[in-house]
């Protein structure tokens, strides 16, 4: 179950929401009960999450986000994160492309703990968070046609064959991805995990409103090298894992089918 909570929020506390209903007849997550995966902040990263999450960071919300507001600009690009993580690949990109918007989508608070340490740092000032499920903020927090891009660095595999069906990459999230992005907007998605990038290659082309470019997409119109190998990454390349990652594009055809 996809979970919502406010800041007011204290501790020992739980907050629940019932996760979105889907009508288009595709598949999506099922993930059963998520608990509130707090985690535990060390001092200094609980006296920056007080001092600057009000300012970087929001919950999962039921209103739509005024990503300009947020911002403080008109006009900028606007790039989802889903399950940044610690942040690692999002600050080293953030910097080079300071044009763009970046919201970052995260369950774990010490993720988020980390990227905005690396923010308020390096004085990145291209970064927002959301601390929540990303298929429920796509869903409840952006409408159609709002995004220039969607991220999803390596997405829990769920190896076991019976916990598939929690995979992230399925054909209603496509979908759902594809209805909020732009005309000419990008997915990316990166996976160490043989068997996932298997799973991935057999959905290519299941998306109508996603033309499949492969890798690597010279053509890109936005930036797909991340920098920095992820702890992930380093861990996977110890163990002699290959990377795959797939590039998509929003084509131009109008989203006649309900989410």
């Amino acid at each position: 179950m996809s979970w919502m909570s406010n800041n007011s929020e204290t501790p020992g506390t739980r907050s629940y929401q019932q996760p979105s209903d889907f009508r288009d007849g595709l598949a999506y997550p099922r993930l059963g009960s998520i608990g509130f995966r707090r985690g535990t902040l060390s001092d200094n990263q609980q006296a920056r999450w007080d001092k600057y999450w009000p300012r970087f960071g929001r919950e999962l919300d039921d209103e739509v986000l005024d990503v300009p507001e947020w911002f403080s600009r008109e006009g900028a690009k606007t790039i989802l994160e889903i399950g940044s993580g610690t942040g690692t690949s999002t600050a080293a990109m953030a910097p080079l492309e300071e044009d763009t918007n970046i919201i970052a989508v995260e369950l774990y608070r010490p993720g988020l703990a980390k990227l905005l340490t690396q923010i308020v740092l390096n004085d990145i000032s291209n970064i927002r968070m959301l601390k929540g499920d990303g298929i429920e903020v796509l869903k409840r927090m952006f409408p159609p046609a709002s995004l220039d891009g969607v991220r999803i660095f390596f997405p829990d595999p769920w190896p076991k064959a019976r916990h598939h069906k929690r995979r992230i990459i399925q054909s209603g999230p496509l979908h759902l991805i594809a209805n909020r992005l732009k005309p000419g907007g990008v997915l990316h998605v990166a996976t160490d995990h043989a068997d996932y990038a298997e799973w991935i290659s057999e959905l290519v082309n299941v998306e109508p409103l996603l033309d499949y470019r492969g890798w690597p997409w010279d053509e890109c119109p936005q930036l797909t090298d991340r920098q920095l190998l992820t702890k992930f990454e380093n861990r996977g390349l110890r163990m002699e894992h290959s990377i795959s990652e797939f590039l998509w594009q929003r084509t131009d055809a109008p989203d006649t089918r309900e989410i």
